[in-house]
């Protein structure tokens, strides 16, 4: 089971030392895996070895893995598993010697999966392997549907394609998603990954989960939970990524965080949680302080944007700017460090407003790193699906659909402006001074940790700056080899190679030690000044009843006044109603 990566501008793989995000797709398959090897579903007599490799921490080495294999004897099945659509270029590169060496090969993943879902025929890319022997597969492999696939590639007989997007399963005592710890010890942190539902009901156009993973939501149980921490747990594994695209959504989140606090609070179990949620969590009565105490100390959020109008244009109305501020607020009084998914390129966007945006977010909203990423069309989603109907253009490189690459035109700004708006609004937000105020924030309250903030906002910012990638697919220290570059590009001089890459080392560590170093200055002289815990701002200033005629996030952006009005209309309509009832109460106790 092979999880490729993707290359970066020179054409070589983007790979590290450790990588930053576990690959959840290659654990949950490693388990539904083990679990077929436990019920022997190729008979008692066939021995079944598997073997996991994350190409963004491990080299891949075609030639090296089918020597291995024919040594050991046997048949082999070569799965590229949970291939995006930026990653399925390199997936096909790496299958070529597979496929030369007579290997069956299979490739899945959310490209397979959102392709079939939303276009009428397979796109050539996906025709092209096939016509070459390469096995697709479409959805979810949990119900027994792997054994179809291991038993057929035992025989010899694998299908062109194995279509199960009409099959979603129930999560319900499906096996553990399960890596082990030498694989795991390859991510920064030694950090694991699960899920604990699939589904989304909501409609963004820009999605693909939504066509992909269903619309109706599906979850595991807490007794799910506890056996996955446990048998991690076994392993040295405490650190987790809830890779759910919406824990908050979760309709058992109550009793699932309930047994993690047990496990925590009860039997000693040191668990470290990061959670994706949406923007009005806060809503949910008790649900940031049990997320808290089960262990949830990062939080990403999909805020998207601050501009009403470019929501509604996105189908992604269960965003309300109104509740941004108290829901930030709501993580930042428990020290919880927020991420937040920007997006650039909406309709109504111009670098100018994208500019003015981000400093309306640096001064009004209490976010600690701020993600920003180019409107893509994703195969799969609703978006490239009305551009594929209309006829628009779309970079026909796969290679570049990672989010961070522009991959079709802005109906107002040209290539070049929306790219440069993409770069100003990394640098316009990752300044040394907002990096000093979101210290200052985060030493102002109770286990702000001001110095692991200041750590990551430096990392993030230089992940982009000097190596080039969205912090997303960044990592320790980079790796690159020389014959591992894309085909079609020239394999480069050794020792022009080696030496390029000695030196952009150098010099990328160099300014690594100088930001970081400026950081560490900044956090010394924030804990030594004796009013840090008194500091305030804009942003973290308790709401005031009358902010929403005073911040600009309100008046300046559009659609902001409309979503004021609508809050106040709504708000109002609550107190009529809660004044009726109260009235009908009172009348009902005289009566009586």
């Amino acid at each position: 089971m092979i999880k490729p990566s993707h290359y970066d501008d020179d054409g070589y793989p983007i790979q590290w030392f450790r990588s930053a995000i576990p690959a959840n797709t290659l654990a949950v398959l490693n388990g539904i895996a083990l679990d077929c090897q436990r019920r022997q579903v190729l008979g008692p007599d066939v021995e079944m070895r598997f073997y996991t490799y994350d190409e963004t921490n491990t080299r891949i080495r075609p030639k090296r893995i089918m020597r291995e294999i024919r040594r050991a004897g046997g048949r082999a099945l070569i799965g590229f598993v949970g291939v995006q659509s930026n990653q399925f270029p390199r997936a096909v590169d790496l299958a070529q010697p597979f496929i030369a060496g007579g290997f069956q090969v299979a490739i899945g993943g959310f490209h397979v999966s959102g392709c079939l879902s939303m276009l009428p025929e397979l796109p050539a890319e996906i025709k092209a392997i096939q016509a070459q022997g390469v096995t697709v597969f479409a959805g979810e492999a949990e119900d027994q549907t792997l054994d179809e696939v291991l038993r057929d590639a035992y025989a010899g007989t694998l299908k062109p394609l194995y279509n199960h997007m009409k099959n979603l399963p129930a999560l319900e005592g499906q096996p553990t998603p399960l890596l082990w710890r030498d694989a795991v010890e390859r991510t920064e942190g030694m950090r694991a990954s699960f899920d604990l539902g699939r589904g989304c009901p909501f409609q963004c156009s820009f999605c693909t989960i939504i066509n992909v993973q269903g619309r109706k939501s599906r979850f595991r149980t807490p007794d799910d939970l506890e056996r996955i921490i446990r048998e991690n747990a076994a392993l040295g594994i405490e650190k987790f990524f809830i890779t759910d695209d919406n824990f908050a959504r979760n309709r058992d989140w109550e009793v699932l965080l309930e047994r993690l606090i047990h496990l925590r609070e009860n039997e000693g179990f040191k668990i470290k949680l990061v959670i994706q949620v949406d923007t009005l969590c806060h809503r949910i009565p008790n649900f940031v302080d049990k997320c808290v105490r089960a262990g949830v100390h990062r939080v990403f959020i999909g805020l998207e944007n601050i501009n009403p109008d470019n929501l509604m244009a996105a189908k992604k109305r269960q965003n309300k700017i109104t509740e941004y501020r108290l829901m930030l607020q709501a993580w930042r009084a428990h020290g919880v460090t927020t991420y937040a998914g920007y997006i650039l390129g909406f309709p109504g966007d111009t670098k100018e407003s994208i500019l003015r945006d981000v400093e309306i977010i640096k001064r009004e909203l209490p976010i600690d790193l701020l993600e920003f990423f180019f409107l893509t069309p994703l195969p799969g989603s609703e978006d490239h699906k009305v551009l594929l109907t209309k006829g628009a253009w779309m970079d026909a490189d796969l290679n570049k659909y990672d989010l961070n690459h522009r991959v079709s035109h802005h109906p107002k700004m040209s290539d070049a402006e929306w790219e440069d708006a993409y770069r100003a609004a990394w640098h316009a937000y990752y300044t040394p001074g907002h990096i000093e105020t979101v210290m200052r924030r985060a030493a102002a309250v109770r286990h702000g940790r001001p110095r692991v903030k200041m750590r990551l906002l430096v990392w993030f910012y230089l992940m982009y700056r000097y190596e080039g990638v969205h912090p997303l697919e960044g990592g320790i220290i980079r790796r690159k080899y020389r014959r591992d570059r894309r085909p079609g590009l020239p394999i480069e001089n050794p020792i022009a190679f080696h030496a390029k890459y000695i030196a952009g080392t150098a010099y990328k560590w160099f300014h690594y030690a100088r930001w970081m170093f400026d950081g560490n200055r900044m956090y010394k002289r924030i804990r030594r000044d004796p009013k840090h815990k008194a500091y305030s701002d804009l942003a973290i200033a308790p709401p005031s009843a009358d902010e929403m005629a005073s911040l600009a996030m309100f008046n300046e952006t559009q659609g902001g006044t409309a979503a004021v009005a609508k809050k106040q209309g709504e708000d109002a309509s609550r107190a009529r109603v809660a004044k009726s009832a109260g009235r009908a109460t009172v009348q009902t106790e005289a009566a009586e």
